[in-house]
């Protein structure tokens, strides 16, 4: 999670002794606190943006935390505002919270509830701003940025080689699990080529019967076979002067792939039921879960055709090697889910975005965007990674050593981030010494220089 300031309590008690004895509370449970006695004094520092709470008290001499309340939240309505009330004002506190109050407090209280509440809000505004960075992060981003989203150095490198493939007429054979991103990939090296102004052509090739194969590639004439009524261009006719995408390409059959080899090799195809050669023109990339090149020497695949489609490979990283990117895309993902659903985006707490970051995905991103769209559905509780049906055997796709030495090197990461690659920072918010530190980032071969800002 990107970082945010330190939150502040901005305190006004116009009572002197109740002001200290608060401040005082409210310092040994280890906030910063600003005290007022006048709702006016405070007034100049309320901005969009502040990193602070206000708790205050209901009645006061001047403007009163009732009448101040409309007033901070047009400046900014996620600021969290606790009342503070006496006995006989709980019907007006009960009011302002309808009216955006975060909570009330009744006097006398204890300093164990008043802590406790000002630990939520703190939590919550912290949560927002923090949110708000991530959220300018996305607005800010443009081009391929802002498709494949993502901060890791992996997606650094995918982004670079999709951008230099693009610029050239090669054929590209995309590697990568299921749900990890491949037809987008796919599509920016589309959108960022001479090629963009014509047609994109996605196939499934794992969803194409043998006996309509060739007729979805190469086409037909009227009359070619008994249900052919009328003539069909085919998909590489469609793609002329685009780009075809052969997705799930392990899939295909092979009597298939032997015309597929062919066509590729003299850059034209035959129609079924013609002799006549149409010439095209289009780069063709292909999509493959599996290890074509395995698969090859198991004779499951041409090895001619893994040859002729393998020269340029852009391998896609399972999101369970790439954890620091997955607040950025959980919160992608919200606010999205958010506009289609007409939906206020939530927040998503500290303790969620741990178990985000923990979780396996072996569904990858495909499965990051459903969890997003059920939590802003409201169909999830306090845990967002709960398995539901049976268990398959990918859950956990490696030991647990692996999975907490990739946990922990993405956080470090992210801190690293957070604080401009300042090493005495990071290992101040990660609570370690700062050799504990070097340590991890030669175990985890990680060069804290890259990310000063």
């Amino acid at each position: 999670m990107a970082e945010a300031p330190p939150i502040r309590v901005l305190l006004i008690e116009d009572d002197g002794d109740v002001r200290a004895s608060t401040e005082q509370a409210l310092s040994l449970a280890g906030f910063k606190v600003d005290a007022f006695a006048s709702a006016e004094r405070a007034r100049p520092l309320i901005t969009f943006g502040l990193p602070a709470i206000v708790v205050c008290d209901v009645r006061l001499p001047g403007l009163s935390g009732v009448d101040w309340l409309p007033e901070i939240r047009k400046i900014d309505p996620e600021i969290p505002v606790v009342l503070v009330t006496g006995h006989g004002h709980i019907a007006m506190a009960v009011q302002a919270m309808r009216e955006g109050a975060y909570d009330f407090i009744e006097k006398p209280f204890t300093s164990e509830r008043l802590v406790a509440i000002a630990r939520h809000a703190v939590e919550r505004r912290q949560l927002t701003l923090e949110l708000r960075i991530l959220r300018d992060t996305l607005d800010n981003w443009n081009g391929i940025q802002a498709v494949l989203i993502g901060r890791s150095a992996q997606m650094q490198k995918v982004r670079r080689t999709v951008l230099a493939l693009a610029k050239t007429s090669a054929d590209v054979l995309i590697y990568g699990e299921t749900g990890t991103g491949k037809e987008l990939v796919a599509r920016c090296l589309h959108d960022h080529s001479e090629r963009r102004r014509q047609n994109f052509v996605p196939l499934n090739c794992g969803g194409l019967p043998e006996a309509l194969a060739e007729s979805e590639l190469f086409g037909h004439e009227a009359g070619a076979f008994t249900s052919a009524h009328r003539a069909r261009v085919g998909k590489f006719e469609h793609a002329n002067g685009g780009t075809l995408f052969l997705d799930e390409i392990e899939s295909m059959p092979l009597p298939v792939q032997i015309k597929l080899l062919r066509a590729l090799q003299e850059r034209s195809i035959e129609r079924i039921g013609s002799n006549k050669a149409v010439p095209f023109d289009c780069r063709v990339v292909a999509a493959s879960k599996e290890d074509l090149k395995s698969l090859s020497d198991e004779h499951k695949f041409r090895a001619d055709l893994y040859y002729r489609i393998g020269v340029a490979i852009i391998e896609l990283p399972p999101l369970r090697e790439r954890r620091e990117d997955i607040p950025l895309l959980f919160e992608h993902f919200t606010l999205m889910a958010a506009s289609r659903y007409e939906r206020a985006a939530p927040l998503v707490s500290h303790a969620q975005l741990a178990e985000l970051m923990g979780y396996a995905w072996p569904g990858n991103v495909r499965e990051l965007r459903n969890v997003s769209d059920r939590f802003v559905l409201g169909l999830l509780g306090d845990r967002l990674t709960q398995v539901r049906g049976p268990v398959q055997n990918h859950e956990l796709p490696r030991g647990l050593p692996q999975q907490v030495e990739q946990f922990e090197r993405a956080i470090v990461v992210e801190e690293l981030r957070r604080h401009g690659g300042d090493q005495s920072a990071t290992a101040t918010a990660l609570g370690i010494a700062r050799q504990t530190l070097h340590d991890k980032l030669r175990k985890f071969a990680i060069a804290a220089d890259e990310f000063k800002s």
